[in-house]
């Protein structure tokens, strides 16, 4: 069965940092490309970065770039999405998806989610 399932959601002050993971189960991750998406409380749901796994490159949203980063551990079917330097407009719930049926990565063509994981920012 396949599953992805986020962890590492927790209550930081603003300046903190926190690494989400995204956990697969089902299939080997590495092979395909993944995304992090967020959604802020009353706020449509929005990307922040895309891996894909024909090149390896990864997009980072500008809202997030140079704060926040991805990487993979293909040993723990694993991805992480480090963040640095939260501010309290990244309050919101972390979500990873996948498209298993390409290597590129597309917010749009995501058919796998995981259920997400919450963070606040807030002193």
């Amino acid at each position: 069965q396949v599953q992805l399932v986020e962890s590492g959601g927790a209550l930081v002050q603003p300046g903190g940092s926190l690494r989400l993971s995204c956990t697969a189960s089902g299939f080997t991750l590495s092979n395909y490309p993944i995304a992090w998406f967020r959604q802020a409380p009353g706020k449509e749901r929005e990307g922040v970065s895309c891996s894909s796994t024909t090149d390896g490159s990864t997009y980072i949203e500008d809202s997030v770039k140079g704060r926040f980063t991805v990487s993979r551990d293909n040993a723990k079917n694993t991805v992480y999405l480090q963040m640095n330097s939260l501010k309290p407009e990244d309050t919101a719930v972390y979500y990873c998806a996948t498209d298993l049926g390409s290597s590129v990565c597309d917010y749009d063509f995501m058919d796998h989610w995981g259920k997400g994981t919450l963070v606040t920012v807030s002193s």
